[in-house]
């Protein structure tokens, strides 16, 4: 005959079951982001250090160019600005 208790007991064991495989899958799924987020980061630092060398060792050149033409350098920051000032504006 059908028994009710049997039936609540394999639904809670079916529950506990499927609760601990979504916990193991998402611990996974966790520390896999977590790592990937990690390695973007490293990437990320590489980058900028890269960049923050390249600049300080043309900053001297960029220094002369601009005292050389002051007024270029000035109307040449003002159009990119404009220019980036346009493109945010849009989205």
């Amino acid at each position: 005959m059908f028994k009710a208790s049997e039936l609540v007991d394999e639904l809670q064991a079916l529950k506990s079951e499927v609760s601990h495989l979504l916990n193991t899958a998402g611990d996974g799924l966790l520390d896999d982001a977590r790592g990937r987020a990690d390695a973007l980061v490293d990437q990320i630092k590489a980058s900028l250090n890269e960049i923050g060398e390249t600049l300080s060792e043309n900053e001297d050149h960029v220094e002369a160019l601009i005292a050389k033409r002051p007024i270029a350098a000035m109307a040449s920051a003002f159009a990119l600005g404009v220019a980036i000032g346009f493109m945010l504006r849009r989205h």
